[in-house]
This record gives C-alpha cells, structure tokens and sequence, in this order.
C-alpha cells in the first residue's frame, strides 16, 4: 500500500527563524512556546529538544542526568532496547517526575527495538521495551537499524525482516502500545521500500545529521510524505566542535560550538538529542532557544557539507 502525505498548511522556519511561505514542511513547528515542539502527523507533538541516553548505563547516572534534564526544562528522552537502560531509565523517570511536579503525559519518551529482534522476534523485542520502560506506553517506537544482527548486509532476507517488524509495529500502535512510530538510521532506498508496504505511515526519522553531513536526499523524502526528520549525533561525535568555522560562528554569537551547532538543527525545524551525564553540560545543551543564526551563519555552516558519517552507515544494507 502506497501512503501519500497528508494535506497541510505547515511553514517552515527560515534561517533567521521567519516564516517561508514558499516552502513547506510537512509538519509543523513551534519554537515560541516554553516547550519548543514539532506536530508530528499523529496529531501528537514532540520536543525539540530531548535527551540522549546511549552509554549512560549505571542506575546512579542514569538518574542524575534525568534529573539534571528535568531541571533544564527537557521533556523529551530518548532510549533503545541496544542501550540496555530501559529498566533504569523508567524506573528514573517515575522516582523524578513528581519532583519535578510533572507527570508521565509531560514527557515525551523514545525506544527502539533491537537489530537482534528485526523480523519474527519483533513483538517479543518491542514487548519487552514496553515491560523494561514500564511507563503505560512508548510515545514513540523505532526499528533502530534496516538491517538484522547476525546477518550480512547483503542478505536477501533482510528487506522482509525489517517489513515483518514494521507490521509488528502497527499492531501495537492499532492498540496504543506505541502512541507513534518510525524508523532509525533507514537510506532514503529504505524509506521507499517502506513507503510501499506501510499501512501505517511512520512519524519520524531519526539519522545522524550535522554540518558534515546534512542528510538532503533523505529530508527530501521525509518531507514529501510528511515524516518528521529527526537528528543525533548532531555534534559529529564531537569532531565539529573544533572546526573553525564553527568555533567561528560560536564566537561571533557569543555562544559554545555545541549550543551553534544544536541551534543550526532546530532552526531548520530538526528536533535534537543531544547526549550528556554531566548536569552542566546537559543545561548548556538546552540554551539554544534564545539566540537565533543569521543566514549568513546558517549558510557558512551548511557549506561544510561532505557527506562524511561518524557513526553507523546503512547504505549497504539491502
């Protein structure tokens, strides 16, 4: 089954943070509330801003950079089965969220199932996700890799895995396990091959992006079917905090490499997820709301395209 985009009237968000009547996107953002959001085409909005959870492992941290991320104003997390934090992220979560007089519907929370559980063993991973978190429901649900552990990239088996999970995925989105869901790290041959079985369009995209790589072909068809483009790694795996032009630009705004390069993203309407243990760090990471790029800087920045990925590369999953 074939899914068109919906009908719309999203804008975009010029570099200077103006509305662009010529241009659409396809859902719709919000970076003047206290929570800056993106409409997804569930209905549902999703942060801006969220934070990232990979490595962070122990009980003790996981709970002090929730905490700190709560403090910040972040309502927006993001996990997965391959993180092995589920469990603490969760039970995290519902020690904090009173604290901090919020409840379980003020957060935004992300997994992903597991490229050990792609195909049949789908329902028992996301399932499992479901008992680990163990927070009513996942807002948003991601098969996190095309591909299927313990496979090579070429095998032919991996195009029907990948379609068994994503119907794996829409029974337990029919049910309101899964609130959304979508897919992580896909090629845009991916997200057509999807496109052409999904009965259930996907939410979101969640791929490596940063000036290094800008992701064009890939945003162009998360746009033409309404499908959220959503980054990590947006520091380069903090290889561009020391380009200088970078470092340029964050002098010039009077703010860090890091807080440039966030900015750069959600100023094109690209939700972040910034990962951090230390409560400083997370703190700063939320500051780039208040400061906007020029076009000049946006374009300076954009211009360091090279197509070069720091992290895992699925181009030849088949």
């Amino acid at each position: 089954m074939t899914v068109s985009a919906p009908p719309t009237s999203a804008f975009c968000i010029s570099h200077s943070g103006q509305r662009c009547p010529e241009e659409e996107l396809l859902y719709e953002m919000s970076l003047s509330s206290t929570n800056p959001s993106v409409l997804l085409n569930t209905g549902a909005r999703m942060p801006l801003l969220g934070l990232g959870t990979y490595k962070l492992l122990s009980p003790e941290d996981v709970s002090k950079a929730v905490d700190a991320a709560l403090l910040a104003g972040y309502r927006a997390f993001d996990s997965a089965a391959a993180y092995q934090n589920e469990a603490e992220f969760g039970r995290a979560l519902k020690e904090l969220l009173p604290k901090h007089g919020l409840t379980r519907q003020d957060v935004f929370i992300t997994s992903k199932l597991g490229p050990k559980d792609q195909g049949k063993r789908a329902m028992q991973g996301a399932l499992r996700s479901l008992s680990q978190l163990d927070l009513g429901y996942i807002d948003l649900y991601l098969i996190h890799w095309p591909g299927t552990q313990g496979m090579d990239v070429s095998d032919q088996r991996n195009p029907g895995n990948r379609a068994q999970s994503w119907a794996t995925l829409e029974e337990l989105h029919a049910q309101g396990k899964l609130k959304a869901i979508g897919v992580s790290n896909y090629t845009p041959a991916h997200m057509r091959e999807l496109m052409q079985i999904c009965k259930t369009l996907p939410a979101v995209v969640q791929d490596e992006f940063h000036p290094h790589l800008c992701q064009k072909e890939l945003r162009k068809v998360c746009q033409e079917y309404g499908v959220c483009f959503q980054a990590y790694s947006s520091l380069g795996q903090g290889e561009l905090i020391t380009d200088p032009v970078v470092n340029e630009v964050a002098k010039n705004c009077a703010k860090t490499p890091a807080q440039v390069l966030l900015r750069w993203a959600v100023q094109q309407g690209i939700p972040v997820l910034p990962k951090s243990s230390n409560p400083d760090r997370i703190k700063e990471n939320s500051e780039i709301f208040d400061f906007a790029l020029s076009d000049t800087d946006m374009d300076k920045l954009s211009a360091l395209d090279c197509g070069k990925k720091y992290c895992w590369d699925a181009s030849q999953v088949v």
